[in-house]
């Protein structure tokens, strides 16, 4: 998943992507484990996805202290 497609999910949105992301990662991680799959480059763009979502959650929640304190 692209970056400007994470940046217009809403928060709630985000989330709910993430859990998905991370039970996906997990099965996929299960199965390559027991018989390895056909692509291990999914491995990492699931990371990688993870890790983008994670990324914007933690910008906007910054962004939610910083409006906060002024």
């Amino acid at each position: 998943m692209k970056q400007e497609v994470i940046s217009e999910l809403s928060t709630p949105e985000l989330i709910e992507r993430l859990e998905d992301e991370s039970k996906q990662l997990v099965k996929l991680r299960l199965n390559h484990s027991v018989s390895p799959i056909e692509n291990p480059m999914k491995l990492k763009a699931y990371r990688r996805t993870i890790a983008r979502i994670k990324t914007e959650l933690r910008k906007r929640q910054l962004q939610e202290v910083k409006n906060d304190n002024k």
